[in-house]
């Protein structure tokens, strides 16, 4: 992977991290197109530029995360990313097993997408219109909601979001919250394989493949940059669509993305 083809991926990651489009299955095309999907970096890469955009949300809800005097609001955001913690270790092997064979990544692609057609409809009555109406226990179910994007084309944007609304938050409310949720469990994700996970190839942990050369120093710091501004961007789009057309667009682009996913996979690799 060079610089570019950094860039690329950095720019996939910011515009998709907040959206319900997978994120994941995004970049895996885009390493694959690249030829590089199989490099121990790029696989670490994918992961730790999540950090940037991690940092847009702070920046953008800066008065929520910084205003420690509301327990309430960290509280909530603790346990409702216990059910990602849990279940993601317990099946990060079979994860990463997935993560190489793109077709199912593809089908789940379209799957959701179909789902986002009618997801307005199905909730129509939203009781809740900010995220201080939600209590612990709505927090924690959309916690586990959010473990469905462990299937990796679900979209953890997507996942919570649903999970959201199926408790009775509004679709800004549900986005919101989803992009505040998102803080502690990319960050646990990030964490994890940067300093916790060993790369079997290599046999070095994250940190050591980020500092190994100059080069991955280098595309992890512009990586992370990039990530960031376009994830500020993409997430004042986001709201303003969803608060316009709902997640109609969202479903059809899913559904087209995944069509042209899997004839590239399956057709000319």
């Amino acid at each position: 992977m060079d610089i570019f083809q950094a860039i690329i991926i950095a720019i996939i990651e910011g515009l998709t991290e907040y959206l319900p489009v997978s994120s994941t299955g995004h970049m895996i095309f885009t390493s694959s197109y690249f030829g590089i999907e199989k490099e121990e970096f790029t696989k670490l890469f994918q992961v730790s530029i999540q950090f940037g955009a991690i940092l847009a949300v702070v920046v953008l809800y800066w008065k929520k995360f910084f205003d420690f005097s509301k327990f309430q609001f960290f509280i909530k955001l603790a346990f409702a990313v216990i059910p990602a913690l849990i279940l993601g270790k317990l099946f990060d092997d079979k994860i990463e097993a997935v993560l190489e064979h793109p077709t199912p990544i593809a089908v789940v692609l379209i799957i959701g997408g179909i789902i986002l057609l009618f997801v307005d409809r199905f909730f129509k009555n939203p009781t809740i219109f900010k995220e201080e109406d939600i209590t612990i226990k709505k927090a924690v179910t959309i916690g586990f909601w959010q473990c469905l994007a462990m299937m990796p084309g679900t979209s953890r944007s997507a996942a919570s979001i649903i999970g959201g609304m199926q408790q009775g938050l509004n679709r800004q409310a549900a986005a919101e919250f989803s992009f505040f949720l998102a803080v502690p469990t990319m960050l646990a994700v990030t964490c994890y394989s940067i300093f916790l996970k060993s790369y079997e190839a290599s046999g070095l942990k994250g940190y050591e493949l980020i500092l190994k050369t100059p080069e991955n120093t280098k595309m992890f710091i512009i990586g992370n940059v990039v990530a960031f501004i376009v994830a500020v961007l993409a997430i004042k789009f986001f709201i303003e669509i969803i608060k316009k057309y709902g997640f109609k667009p969202w479903g059809w682009y899913r559904i087209v993305a995944g069509i042209l996913l899997l004839a590239y996979f399956n057709l000319y690799k």
